[in-house]
């Protein structure tokens, strides 16, 4: 069978999912989920009830960094996933405290008893760090380190976009800015109508 994602265009995890699925030339049927209308196929494969969720011949894979490692493994055209084991510790952190303090900040009123500049201010502690690396890449090109990252440092720049942009991070703004106008962003934003049982297929990534 074809693999089916289960997907939500603006989640970031879902974002990282296809990016890696478009790198590998993996074709999946993909069904696009209304998060406030989840459909019962969905709830039935998906353990966590979240996007992004590949259900494939062996298996349901429920995590994001692992359906790209999947997907790479079946094919890694740039060799995304030789990274050393600092790859490794910027993509834990990102998925780990940043992504933390990046929710306490953007959806400050769901934490009422919490700081929400303080979680600013340990967001931009990383952004600080992360500036320092780019050269322009995390590494010497990209990596799976740098597109399982992107997708949640455009979701905290699009917090508060003037301010982000104010920021000392020339590298992270110009590393940013280059996946922003980037074909492979452009694809893996396409617009897709919400998934019904019953509907036609649509398939991921599409033919040139």
């Amino acid at each position: 069978m074809t693999p089916i994602l289960y997907s939500f265009r603006r989640c970031p995890y879902a974002m990282r999912a296809r990016l890696a699925l478009l790198q590998s030339g993996t074709r999946v049927e993909l069904r696009e989920v209304v998060l406030r209308d989840k459909p019962e196929a969905f709830l039935a494969v998906s353990p966590s009830a979240t996007v992004p969720c590949l259900e494939t011949t062996d298996g349901v894979i429920d995590e994001s960094i692992d359906i790209m490692r999947w997907a790479l493994k079946r094919d890694d055209p740039e060799q995304w996933l030789d990274i050393p084991e600092a790859g490794e510790q910027w993509i834990a952190r990102c998925d780990g405290p940043f992504k933390r303090a990046l929710d306490r900040t953007k959806y400050a009123t769901r934490y009422p008893e919490e700081d929400a500049e303080a979680h600013r201010a340990e967001a931009h502690a990383y952004l600080t760090e992360l500036d320092g690396a780019l050269t322009p890449w995390i590494f010497e090109r990209p990596t799976l380190a740098d597109y399982a990252i992107l997708p949640f440092v455009r979701q905290f720049a699009f917090i508060d976009k003037p301010l982000f942009d104010q920021q000392p991070w020339p590298h992270l703004q110009r590393w940013l800015e280059t996946f922003l106008n980037s074909a492979e962003f452009a694809h893996i934003m396409k617009k897709y109508p919400q998934w019904h049982e019953g509907d036609a297929p649509t398939f991921f990534p599409q033919q040139p």
